[in-house]
């Protein structure tokens, strides 16, 4: 006798319910891997091969309003940052930071001196911070940023795709992210990524 073709309700039911499950693991697997993915670059010591969407594409408009109090050497105050601040032909660097992030503490002197350089000017985005603590980092530590832009609510940070404090990005002129460091800046990073990114961008000009 010639056994029938047709699959039988039982292993129908059971092969609905495997792709069920195939279908509720699926993110799971997917964030596993990606949490594998930015260990390994973190326990490599290279923060700056975390993937991102941005690096190629126009910078995400930052128009944030001036850490309230901060003046410069002048008695000026400081300026917040303008949506098109990243248009004006020369390279910038933005950087993520807080009073309250340690790291932070740790590379602003790296900060302080990339300012120094003539051919790139750097943007501040202070993030969920209290403006009497910001002013105070800035006091105690130096102010490298030509503008300060205050993020309260953390909207600016997930336009940008910040995993965390601190992160530095590139911006050539035009607008466009060239480069992007996840992490505390250190002296190996400033040399061998970021002045080199920067020298690139400007060249591109």
């Amino acid at each position: 006798m010639q056994k029938s073709s047709q699959a039988s309700p039982t292993s129908i039911a059971a092969a609905q319910q495997t792709s069920r499950r195939g279908l509720l693991l699926a993110p799971v697997v997917i964030f596993v891997g990606l949490v594998s993915m930015f260990a390994f670059a973190l326990h490599k010591g290279d923060p700056s091969k975390l993937p991102s969407a941005l690096v190629g594409r126009a910078a995400p408009p930052l128009a944030l309003a001036p850490l309230e109090g901060l003046v410069g050497d002048g008695g000026q105050p400081v300026p917040g940052i303008e949506a098109n601040a990243f248009k004006t032909g020369g390279v910038s660097v933005v950087n993520f930071w807080a009073s309250w992030c340690v790291p932070c503490v740790q590379e602003h002197p790296l900060l302080v001196r990339l300012a120094e350089r003539a051919d790139v000017t750097l943007y501040g985005v202070n993030h969920k911070d209290q403006a009497v603590n910001a002013r105070r980092f800035l006091g105690r530590y130096g102010n490298p940023f030509k503008a300060v832009g205050v993020d309260a609510n953390g909207r600016a940070a997930v336009d940008w795709g910040v995993y965390g404090m601190p992160e530095t990005f590139i911006v050539d002129g035009r607008g466009i992210i060239v480069y992007k460091h996840v992490g505390q800046l250190t002296p190996a990073a400033l040399e061998g990524n970021i002045i080199p990114a920067i020298r690139a961008a400007a060249k591109g000009q």
